[in-house]
Order: structure tokens, then sequence, then C-alpha cells
């Protein structure tokens, strides 16, 4: 690998962990704060909207730390692969592709990225080269996704309860189609 191939990939691990390391942070700090980060994740159906704020927190800033450093770069990507994919099904999904129209353009994107650095792996300036860990190719990216994909499946299957729709129009919450959406509803949180 040239030095340029090395640099390329930790423009990328960096950007793509300052990336994380900022939403995380606009989670617990910006606009709503934890209580509108949770009052969000519970309108999209996700319970115990505090937990998943902060977990969401964690998760992000954690990965985004990991990935600058380059250590665990596969459990790094599959934590970013994790996010993106909940927010790209709960959030994103309904509204199409377009990010201007908050689709989901922007979480495929920072995913399929993540998933490219777990089977590039790292390069040779990393924590990882430095201590011989080398998960790349299919390995790499086997462990990312195939995580990624556990740990989604996990929270929606224990946390995610969306509320039937006759309940939602009960409550007078409006339908995704009429632009009320959680996140536009409680924009504050982000």
């Amino acid at each position: 690998m040239s030095d340029a191939d090395v640099a390329v990939l930790l423009l990328v691990r960096v950007v793509v962990g300052l990336i994380m390391i900022m939403h995380g942070l606009n989670h617990w700090r910006g606009g709503g704060r934890i209580e509108g980060t949770a009052r969000w994740f519970t309108g999209l159906g996700l319970k115990q909207g505090v937990l998943q704020a902060w977990m969401s927190v964690l998760t992000e800033v954690g990965a985004g730390v990991l990935l600058i450093l380059g250590l665990l770069t596969p459990l790094a990507c599959a934590a970013v692969i994790s996010v993106m994919l909940v927010a790209g099904l709960l959030a994103h999904r309904p509204n199409g592709f377009f990010v201007f129209k908050d689709g989901y353009e922007y979480v495929l994107t920072l995913a399929v990225v993540a998933l490219a650095l777990a089977v590039l792996g790292p390069g040779r300036w990393s924590v990882d080269h430095a201590a011989g860990i080398d998960l790349t190719g299919w390995t790499g990216g086997g462990i990312a996704l195939g995580a990624a994909v556990v740990a989604t499946g996990g929270l929606l299957g224990t946390f995610w309860r969306p509320e039937p729709k006759a309940d939602a129009e009960v409550r007078g919450v409006a339908e995704p189609e009429s632009g009320n959406t959680p996140e536009s509803v409680d924009q504050e949180a982000r």
C-alpha cells in the first residue's frame, strides 16, 4: 500500500470519525439536549427514549474516537453501520432517497463508507497496525456488517414498538405524509 493510499484511509477515518463524534455530541448538547433527543427517539417508536439517547451518544462518540485512532476498526465500522441502519429504517426511509427531503441518501453513504473502510482496513497509520491487528478484506467487512445487523436487529427487537396507526390518529399525531414526522416535530433534538 502506497503512502497516498494510507493517507486517504487516514483522511476517511478522521472525517467519518469527526462526523460521528459531532453527531453524538449534538444529540447530547445540541438543540433539545438529551431530553429532546429522547423525545425524538420515542416519536420514532423506540421505548425508553432517554436510554436510547444516551446509547446513541456513547455509540456515535465511541465509534468516532475508535475510527480516528484506527483501533478495532471493524467494530467501529459496525457501530457506524448500525447507527445508520437504525436512522435509515426508522427516520429516513419513509421520506425517500434524497437528503434534501430528509431521505436516506446521507445515512446510506456513511454506512457504505464505513463498510468499505472495514474491508480496506485502517492503513498502517493506525493503532490496529501498530498492535498487529489485521482484520481486513472479507473478514473485516464480515465482522462489520454482521455485528451491525445483529446490533440493529437486537435494538429494534428489544425497543422498537411503533404506535399503531389508529392509536396515532386518536392522539392527533400526523402521519409522515403530512410532513409532520417525529424529526420535524422535535427538530431541536438534532
